[in-house]
């Protein structure tokens, strides 16, 4: 969130904007973590099932809650 967006935000809400920022934020962790214990959890005949390879599992996961990953 730049500052010029809260500047048009009255004081007393600007903590309620970071507030549900940061609620978004620690979600979307969440969901990651969970997604990748998931897939963690599998055996190799399932990931490769899936069409996955052990050492691609933090990349999927991480595309499966944010999006494409920005190198």
């Amino acid at each position: 969130m730049s500052d010029t967006t809260l500047a048009h935000i009255q004081p007393s809400d600007r903590f309620g904007v970071f507030h549900r920022s940061l609620a978004g934020r620690i979600a979307r962790y969440r969901a990651y973590r969970r997604t990748l214990a998931e897939l963690e959890a599998l055996s190799a005949h399932e990931l490769e099932d899936l069409g996955l390879a052990r050492g691609t599992i933090r990349d999927v996961a991480y595309r499966s809650v944010y999006g494409t990953q920005e190198t």
